[in-house]
């Protein structure tokens, strides 16, 4: 059997609104599947479901009690297809201290997706920061 591959708008927007509605870990972690597995440069263990990856971000903060403002996350480069209930999305996060700021950091992703009910949901994420070399290349 062959599964045709289809370009997919609708995962892109899906990962657009994700890191929008970054500061709001409910929403976020709506569109994360409960027993997704993540691979983060930040800890080297294969995290399993959404407690063990709790451990790795701490506890969620409301947004009257934070000390400082979130970071500006935006995913850029993003090439996302889907394969029926199945879809990738690869993309680049562009992180800096606020809208318009310099450059800080810069996260190669790859996000594996199940569709359920009409629902997409992350069931893998394997992120990898790039190092001080790959971010002054991209300033060039």
């Amino acid at each position: 059997m062959t599964h045709e591959t289809h370009s997919s708008t609708a995962l892109h927007d899906f990962v657009v609104e994700l890191y929008r509605g970054l500061g709001d870990r409910a929403a976020f972690d709506a569109r994360l599947h409960p027993d997704v597995t993540v691979w983060e440069s930040a800890d080297p263990r294969l995290l399993c479901g959404i407690n063990q990856l709790d451990e790795l971000r701490g506890p969620a903060v409301a947004e009257v009690d934070r000390k400082a403002p979130l970071p500006s996350v935006v995913p850029v480069d993003i090439v996302a297809e889907n394969w029926g209930e199945t879809g990738l999305i690869r993309y680049v996060l562009e992180v800096r201290s606020s809208v318009g700021e310099p450059l800080i950091d810069r996260v190669r992703v790859t996000d594996v997706l199940r569709k359920s009910d009409s629902i997409w949901a992350i069931v893998h994420h394997h992120a990898q920061d790039l190092g001080p070399d790959e971010l002054a290349e991209a300033g060039k």
